[in-house]
């Protein structure tokens, strides 16, 4: 693979891992405060089981719609 598509390919990679972490951020309301990191850790869990969910969701809908 020449140098300039996997350079391409890694940005975009890099774009969607942004989208998904902005959109756990500003749709589910994700600000962290918590006492102690484990604390912490549940409610980064919890958010990206709902935001996994959501997709999947989405994914199955579609799939059935055509």
């Amino acid at each position: 693979m020449p140098s300039r598509i996997a350079r391409g390919n890694a940005s975009r990679s890099r774009i969607r891992s942004r989208h998904a972490f902005a959109e756990q951020k500003q749709r589910m309301v994700l600000s962290i405060r918590a006492i102690g990191p484990a604390r912490a850790r549940a409610k980064i869990t919890l958010a990206n089981i709902a935001s996994n969910t959501k997709r999947l969701v989405f994914f199955k809908r579609r799939a059935l719609t055509g």
